[in-house]
């Protein structure tokens, strides 16, 4: 998708979601980290059931050392991959204490160096906790940006540097929100919501579905008056039905 068109594309969404954030749950760069790091492979309603409690008693990499991955693995059991990214939890922690006076770096490199954390987990802590234009490529990024043409690429960071390319300086900030959100609630996996989509008329997708048509009006809270009945045609009296059959058959 050429940069002007991409320019109108990612307008519609920012104007669709004003003020678009991340669903994650958190209270400081460190607890976005430690959700971002839970959250490989797993939904974010999941996260945010296993975090609230969590926080309440580990904010900090100093709490969190002093919980222990044993009771940290009781915390976040229900989230997949539990074991792995308990150890790296308190691994990451370990090092911002030692390493980054127990805060978080704000440069990829130092936050790519902790265990568990890649360049999608970086890109989403530097444009969240720091503001920075980063554009963090997720499944549902990556299928949008495919789907629709704004930036095809058989990876994700061919589709990072693809989005990076084409999506206008002043929205590259919030161009991951948006995207995010477009793809986890309308152009989702395997039936996308075209006829409720923003940037329909954008998309290159060839197999749209639905078509397009006003949303349904919602139900009166009143009940609605009976709909009248047209008036019929009097019936004729039995015996007269029966005499003009009679005459009809003589």
């Amino acid at each position: 998708m050429d940069k002007r068109k991409a320019a109108r594309f990612m307008a519609r969404l920012a104007q669709d979601r004003p003020d678009p954030t991340t669903e994650l749950e958190f209270i400081s760069p460190f607890t976005l980290l430690v959700a971002v790091v839970l959250s490989a492979q797993a939904t974010d309603v999941s996260v945010n059931k296993a975090t609230e409690p969590l926080f309440k008693i580990a904010d900090t990499p100093a709490k969190m050392l002093a919980l222990g991955e044993e009771r940290l693995t009781g915390f976040i059991r229900t989230i997949g991959l539990f074991r792995t990214k308990a150890k790296n939890v308190i691994a990451l922690s370990r090092i911002l204490e030692e390493q980054h006076g127990g805060q978080v770096p704000r440069t990829r490199e130092a936050l790519e160096a902790l265990p568990g954390v890649g360049r999608k987990t970086a890109n989403v802590v530097l444009n969240t906790a720091f503001r920075e234009p980063t554009i963090a490529v997720d499944t549902h990024i990556f299928r949008v940006a495919n789907r629709t043409g704004l930036a095809p690429g058989k990876t994700p960071r061919a589709v990072e540097d693809g989005l990076n390319e084409v999506v206008p300086p002043r929205l590259k900030h919030g161009a991951h929100h948006w995207l995010i959100l477009h793809g986890r609630y309308v152009c989702t996996a395997r039936k996308p919501h075209c006829a409720a989509c923003v940037v329909r008329s954008l998309c290159e997708y060839p197999d749209k579905t639905g078509a397009v048509s006003p949303a349904p009006a919602r139900p009166s809270s009143r009940k609605a008056p009976a709909r009248a009945r047209p008036p019929s045609t009097p019936r004729a009296p039995r015996r007269a039905r029966k005499s003009a059959g009679s005459r009809r058959g003589a």
